[in-house]
Formats: C-alpha cells, structure tokens, sequence
C-alpha cells in the first residue's frame, strides 16, 4: 500500500536515520514508522526500563538497521556510534520522561535532558554527514500562567517543577547551538525543536501516566485511581506528533527557514484539550466490563491545571494537522492493549495502525 504524500513529502526510503531514545515508548512508535517509511535507522539508547515495553512486546530491534544501548551521556560512544552510522538525519527523543520522577531524581532529570541534548549536539558537530536535526522537548517548555488560551512559539520559555525546567534549558542550549555552530558556512546545519502535548498511544507501561495506569487497572477489575481529574492537557495518539517531525525533518531538508524561537507545537485540535476526569471516562467507557475510575484523596505536588498549545504553526508552514480526533486515538489506544491482551502480535498490531494512519 503506498503512503500518501501528506505525510511523506520528500522521499524516506534509504535515508539515513540516526533516533535517540528508540527503546521508549514513543521512540519505539517513531522507530516504527520510520522503518515502514523504509529509512535506515539507526537507534541509540538506554534498554527499556524492566518490565513489559513497546521495544520489548513489538520487537522494535527488527525494525532498524542498528540498536545501540547506550547511554546518550557518554559522549565518545555516541559520537563513534553517530559517525558510524553517517546519517543525514538526527532525531532526538531520548529522555527522562517523567514529571513525578523528575521531581524526585531532578539531577538525573538534569543530566539526562540537558547534559544528553548536549552531548547530542556535539556528537551532530563531529559528524559531517548531518543536515537536519529534530530535538523532542515537550509543551511544558512553556511559562505556564493558567492562561486559558494555547501557548504559542513566540511566548515565553519556563519550569515551575524540574521536569520542564529540563526541557526549557534544551530549547535554549538548541537556540544556542544553532547561532553558535551550525549557522557556519563550513557545516549547516537546519535545526528545530518540537513540542508535542500529552501523548496516548499503545505500548506505554510507563508509572504515573494515565493511560498505562487505567490499563493496569482495569485489566485487574481495580478503579483508576486519578489525582487530578480537573488538570486540562493537549491530549493525541502518539502517531500524531511523530508523524510531525517527520513533516519537520522533510522541511528542514528542504531549505526551511526555521523562525527565531526554533520551535513548531504539535498539539491536538482545541477541543481535543479536555480534562483528566473526561478522558478517564473514555478510557473506561471504550474498556467496558465495568470499568471506573475514583479520584485520589491524597495531597501531591504541584502539577499545572491548565495547559493548551497553538499549533497553527505547523498547520501553515508543514501542513500537519492531526488525522485522528481524541475519541479515535483512545479507542486506537484501548484496543490495542486489548487485542495484545489477548494473544495478537505487537508488532502486527502496531504496523497495522500505523498503517491506517499513514493511509486514513
């Protein structure tokens, strides 16, 4: 079946793909979809964390090139590991994650996003093959002021909790990478940060996120237990914001100019922007078998209530626009811990879905 030309513009079949961050959730997804575009990829990270994952159950390893497990850090194996595998393009995905951990490890969070966003940059310096780079932040990049309006590109860059302070320092080192080296004559490079909302999708078993917790959950006939139901976030499956930067590598081959700010939102359609409380309804309603949900009672830290961004940016200059609203990505969602659930191939799930995406 061949791909339809909104989503692949320029052509990946053969191109060199270096991902980091592969053996994550959307990592593997990303990986997923790049092997189906028919890109050489080659993958470098940490091994998943123990315990069921999307690299594990869909056998993410057979679907690249190369599967380097390594640790983003070390920058002389990363920079060998780059330069072996010359590509012409660099997808940066590999992170810590995750908002509570971040809070309780903030070094680890520290070193992982800032030093790793780092250590990848120079690793893209000492490797002369690469012409565009795609670093993955996040939309709590953003000062959030409970404003009820969507942040864009332009407005100002903050972290009131360790895990998107991280991801606001990457932007900045990225800004700075950009005007300090890769606007040379002797190596340009086209660089841009992408910033994706709450992302859903199957294959995450990842702790304290919504989706794995419900799945978890209901699979035992347990409630899910939510602990804050009101919390307003940009939710999409996870193919939505990958197939973005993929739009976003093409364009940065192509000669785009990226904008001052070096960053394009990918975000849901504004009334895929629900709360917590709506989405768990979802979740448990596609579920079924008496699926529910109850709010948790005890006090926790400091998460934003509200969080919305404007992603009319890449709608006009990539022509991206989500293809799945929210209720199909969660039924895409529930269906596929279903039917893996019950006996069904990973792999075949996922490439199945990717495959209605790419052609829907």
């Amino acid at each position: 079946m061949s791909v339809t030309a909104d989503v692949l513009t320029g052509g990946w079949g053969g191109r060199e793909v270096f991902l980091t961050g592969h053996t994550g959730f959307k990592g593997g997804w990303m990986a997923a979809l790049l092997g189906r575009l028919g890109a050489r990829v080659t993958g470098y990270a940490l091994a998943p964390e123990p315990g069921p994952s999307l690299f594990g159950s869909a056998g993410i390893s057979e679907l690249v090139q190369g599967s380097i497990i390594a640790d983003i850090r070390d920058e002389a194996r990363l920079t060998q590991a780059m330069r072996a595998a010359q590509p012409e393009v660099v997808f940066h995905l590999a992170a810590q994650a995750l908002v509570r951990r971040a809070r309780a490890e903030p070094d680890e969070t520290f070193e992982t996003n800032v030093m790793g966003t780092l250590r990848v940059l120079q690793a893209v310096r000492a490797t002369p093959s690469v012409k565009a780079v795609v670093v993955v932040t996040s939309d709590k990049v953003y000062d959030n002021r409970e404003w009820p309006w969507p942040y864009r590109e332009t407005d100002a860059l903050g972290g009131k909790e360790p895990y998107g302070a991280s991801k606001a320092a990457c932007e900045m080192i990225v800004q700075a990478w950009r005007h300090s080296y890769f606007s040379d004559a002797d190596q340009p490079v086209a660089i841009a940060t992408a910033r994706a909302g709450n992302v859903i999708g199957g294959g995450d078993w990842a702790v304290d996120r919504l989706v794995p917790d419900a799945m978890r959950a209901f699979a035992a006939k347990a409630p899910l237990v939510v602990r804050n139901p009101s919390a307003v976030r940009p939710w999409q499956h996870v193919l939505e914001p990958v197939a973005g930067y993929v739009r976003l590598a093409d364009a940065l081959l192509g000669g785009l100019v990226v904008p001052e700010d070096g960053g394009f939102n990918f975000g849901p359609a504004g009334d895929d922007a629900r709360a917590v409380s709506a989405v768990a309804d979802v979740l448990a309603s596609r579920w079924g078998d008496g699926a529910r949900w109850e709010r948790d009672a005890a006090a926790h830290p400091y998460e934003a209530r509200l969080l919305e961004v404007d992603s009319n940016r890449a709608r006009s200059v990539l022509g991206w626009s989500p293809k799945w609203r929210l209720d199909e990505g969660v039924a895409r969602t529930v269906d596929w811990y279903r039917a893996v659930a019950s006996g069904e191939d990973a792999r075949a799930v996922t490439l199945a879905q990717i495959e209605d995406h790419l052609n829907g």
